[in-house]
Parts: structure tokens; sequence; C-alpha cells
């Protein structure tokens, strides 16, 4: 038979299950977007920018069984778009990139687009296939998807150039696609080896990321056999409840709060899970890990490469951890019994830490948080972008449910959320999606809101509105005494949302926080998007804030130490 690549192309992608792709159409791929037409089951999403379109893509497969899919046009459309590509690799997230090509049969040279982009993606993808053959189609995007979403998932590329859009060519079959189950060999001697250490321990401690999320029923049933406390990685936020009587919070070093720091102190052995122990979790690598670190990852390479661990372990979280419970359940440990009563006495006490009375003419963090909390569930999505809002709700928003809090992480990349929260209310309708976004990368990607208005996607978005790029400015402060070029030049957010066609509110204090949440979330569910600018205190700083600036200023020679600190004293104290 023949078909055309556009058609091979679609049909390979509804096998996968593919519900949206999100681009923008052009010259390179308009047979895809005119395929796309034909199929009951994909919906092509325009967007504004092709940026926008992978943070799109991002959101369907942090929050759903689908992968993120991209339609984009080579060159431009690929150099926009990488910034979501990158956050899809560091971050270990799927994504399938489909690229339109220029003209491979013409023999001509300088077409318009014509660029080298498997060396442009080399760095940021999994795999990069061109194809040159139709028959070479459907099986290609099957090969993209398996190694999209297997061992540690992430990007992959594909170019379909344009000759092979258009034309048709002969194929013998339009095969379907069958799934391939990744099969892990653990052996019952490491596991029982596991068990053996963590049930010696006096003060054993689980320490689960991003990769453990799925896997959240087995961490609570080991953590309760082990009395053990739980932290979580800011990406993996949401891969232990906040309402378990064992969760501490995000890390356990230096940076996090003082439930973590103290429930850690002094563990005798780990079991870290889904995790990378990278600069962020880590806060800068000032974590202190017990000798007795047992390491269980899809990732081998992950092993060993920040904190040396006893005892490593290749494999799926949710298969390792439920063969680690039913090595464990038959044993009751009778240690650390007053855990669940510091965790609780810690926490409550930090809480109190932000509970200061009504500001009158600012937004206070906790009674925002708090609020919040009222008018959400736990099936609610929360997802961030990269600041200080991201680390104040690291702290202050609990979150219960697996992958109900995304942001980015490793590749940490501003202008995440806008785009990324339209993704996941894509896919999950009938929740709420509330995004969380500071000034500085609302402004980055913010138009990616009308989106959101055209497609009816129900989205609220709290803009933390202090005219500064937060956290650099508050690094900047605290030892320089200057913000440069962190400040941000005033803008009307309303003007943005008429722009755009969302609703639009304000919380200008403490005391009107209840009366436009409530207004907010009656809106949303008429799947209309809206924005509130939250004019928010950045007075108190996280202990993420103090963690890293006291971490990094400990590392310095004595010599430097003495220098940053005499610089900080005189500007502070003889500069205006």
């Amino acid at each position: 038979m023949k078909k055309t690549g556009a058609h091979l192309a679609v049909f390979a992608l509804e096998q996968l299950g593919v519900k949206y792709t999100f681009g923008i159409p052009g010259v390179h791929n308009i047979e895809l977007y005119d395929e796309l037409h034909n199929s009951k089951s994909i919906s092509p999403v325009l967007v504004t920018h092709e940026g926008g379109a992978s943070f799109m893509a991002l959101g369907v497969s942090c929050s759903s069984s689908s992968i993120g899919t991209l339609m984009i046009v080579p060159a431009a459309g690929t150099t926009h778009a990488m910034s979501g590509i990158g956050e899809a690799f560091l971050d270990g997230i799927p994504m399938l990139i489909i690229s339109g090509g220029t003209r491979q049969d013409s023999g001509k040279h300088y077409q318009l687009h014509q660029l080298d982009q498997e060396t442009l993606v080399k760095g940021i993808t999994k795999a990069f296939f061109r194809i040159t053959a139709h028959d070479q189609i459907i099986n290609t995007i099957y090969k993209a998807y398996e190694i999209a979403t297997s061992g540690e998932p992430g990007p992959v590329f594909i170019e379909i150039p344009m000759e092979l859009q258009m034309f048709k060519g002969q194929v013998s079959s339009l095969p379907l696609y069958t799934p391939k189950k990744a099969a892990f060999s653990i052996s019952d001697n490491k596991i029982k080896k596991i068990a053996a250490i963590l049930l010696k321990a006096e003060k054993p401690s689980i320490y689960v990321g991003w990769g453990a999320a799925e896997a959240m029923e087995y961490t609570e049933k080991i953590a309760k056999i082990l009395n053990a406390p739980v932290a979580t990685t800011l990406q993996g936020k949401a891969s232990f409840p906040a309402k378990n009587p064992l969760h501490t919070g995000f890390g356990f070093g230096p940076n996090s709060v003082p439930a973590s720091q103290k429930a850690f102190k002094n563990s005798d052995a780990m079991l870290a899970v889904g995790v990378r122990f990278s600069e962020i979790a880590t806060g800068s690598y000032g974590a202190v890990v017990p000798k007795n670190l047992i390491h269980i990852d899809i990732n081998p390479e992950v092993f060993n490469k920040n904190y040396p661990a006893l005892l490593s372990l290749e494999a799926d979280a949710t298969v390792a951890l439920k063969l680690l419970y039913q090595e464990l359940k038959q044993h009751k440990v009778s240690k650390n019994k007053d855990i669940v009563t510091l965790i609780a006495k810690e926490k409550q006490n930090y809480s109190s830490e932000w509970e200061e009375k009504i500001n009158t003419n600012k937004v206070s963090p906790k009674h925002f948080f708090d609020a919040l909390t009222t008018y959400t569930d736990d099936d609610t999505f929360f997802v961030v972008d990269d600041g200080k809002h991201t680390y104040l709700a690291a702290e202050l928003l609990p979150v219960n449910k697996p992958k109900h809090f995304i942001s980015p992480t490793d590749f940490n990349c501003m202008g995440f959320c806008v785009p990324a929260s339209i993704g996941v209310k894509f896919m999950n309708p009938s929740h709420s999606v509330v995004g969380i976004v500071g000034d500085g990368g609302f402004l980055m990607t913010g138009m990616e809101i009308l989106t959101a208005t055209t497609y009816q996607q129900g989205v609220v978005y709290f803009v933390f509105h202090d005219g500064e790029l937060g956290q650099i400015s508050q690094f900047q402060k605290i030892p320089l005494k200057r913000k440069v070029a962190s400040i941000i030049g005033a803008i009307n957010i309303k003007g943005i949302a008429d722009a755009v066609g969302a609703s639009y509110y304000e919380i200008q204090n403490d005391q009107s926080i209840h009366t436009i949440l409530k207004k907010v979330f009656d809106i949303t569910n008429k799947n209309k998007p809206v924005i509130v600018d939250v004019a928010i205190d950045y007075s108190k700083k996280t202990m993420m804030t103090k963690g890293v600036v006291k971490t990094n200023l400990a590392r310095f020679s004595l010599g430097e130490k003495i220098r940053f600190i005499s610089r900080a004293l005189k500007r502070h104290l003889l500069e205006k």
C-alpha cells in the first residue's frame, strides 16, 4: 500500500495514545497538521510560542499517562522549544518532538530553516532520528516512544523531511503498537541486605524524589514499619503525602525546615529512592548523608556521583519498594518511637513563625497558602515556576497525591509555570489546576494564557508580584546590599489579563485573601483562566535561602570569607 508520511506519522501517534500535539504550523510541517485535522483521537493545539509548547508537553507528561508531544517546524521552532526540551531532559520527563525537515530530494542548499538539528539537540535529548524512507516512520516513532519512556525518561527528537510528509510511499503494513515492559532482575539477596541494614539502624530515614512518586503506597508502608522520617526532593515534593505523620518536608540538610533537620539528625541509615542528590535538593550539597546509604534508582549513572552509597540498586521504584516491603512486613520495629511527636512539634513551631498578625499592606505567605488549601483539595494540581515563590510553596503548601506538585528543577527554567499548567489542565479537565508564578517568570510566558482562553482551559494563576526577581535580589541583598539588574519594570498585569481574555483579580493584603479566592475558583469552574495579582510579602526568608547562603559561605577559604563578610558589613553599615 502507499501512504503519505504525514498519514503514517499521525497513525503512529494515535497508536501511542497521544491526545494532543503542541506547536505552530509552518511550511515544513503543514502536511502533518493537515493530517492531524483528520484524526479522531488527537487534537493539535496552537500555541503562541514553541517554548510554551514544550512546557505544555511537560505538563501533559507530568500529570497523565499520555506523552507530551510537540509538532514544530525545524530550526526556529526547535530553538524556541529547547528550554522545555532541556527541562524534560534534566528532570527525567518523557517527551516526543516531531519536527518537519527541509527537503532531502532537491539537492539544494541554503533552504529555508535548513539546519543540522541533530547537532543542535544532541546534548538535551536521549535520541535523535532523521527519517529517510516511508517504511521507517511508524517503527521509528514507536522506538522513539520506547526510548523516551524507558529507564530514566526524557525527550526524543524525530525529524521528518517535507518530501516524505507530502508524497506517498510504499509500506508493507500499518503495524499496531505493542507495549514493552522493562523487566528488572532484583535478587532476593540484595533486598534482604537492604532490609537488614534498615532493621539494624537505630534511626533509619527515607528520602524520595520524583522517581518514587508512583511508589507512594509502599514508601508509606515501609516508613510505618521502620518508624522512619521521610523527606522529599523539590521535584518529588508530591512523592510522599504531607498529611502522613512521618512526612518532614522538602530536603533534610541546612536548607530544609526544622522538622527535617531534627528528624534526620544522626540518622544512621538512609533509604534514598528516585533521587539524584542534585544541587537544589541538597541545598548546594550542604546535606550530610549517613555512611549506610542505600540508593535505589532506575538510572545507574546517578549512583555515587555526589554521595557514596553503601549499597545501590538499579530498579523501578515501585518494583523495588514492593519487594522491600514484603521483606520488612514480617518484622516489628520499636525504635525511634518519639519521631512522630518530634515532627509534629517542629512543624507547629515553624508554622507559628509565619503566623504573624494580619498584614494590611501586603499578602503574608502563610495566610495565603492556608487559604489556598481551604479552597482546593487533594485532587488539585499545583504548578510552580522558578523563583522565591517556589520555596515558599515547598515549605508552606501541603500536597498529598503523587505528581500533584509540578516544578522545574535541575534545568530550573523560568517561564515554566504558565504553559505547563495549561498542559496539565488539558489532561485533567475535571481537576483544579493552580499555577503559582513570580512576576519575572510570568513576564516570560504570560501571553501563553491566550492559549488557555482559546481552548477554554480554566487554570487559575497567582502571580506573586513584588517587582523584583525575588530569589536573586535576596541573594544579592544579603552579601552585597545591592540589587543589580534584578528590579523589574512596572507592569500592568490587568492589561495582560485583558489582552489574553482572562479574568483578573487583585489580592492586596491578608484581609482580602478569602474573598478573592472564593470568586476565583467559581470562575475557573466555568472554563475560563484567571490571573490573580498577589502583592506578596517576601520579607521573611525561607529556609532554602538561609541554608544555601550559609552552606556556600562555609566553603570559602578563611581569607575569602573575611573579604566577603567585611565587604558586606562595610556596605550595610556605610552605604545608604
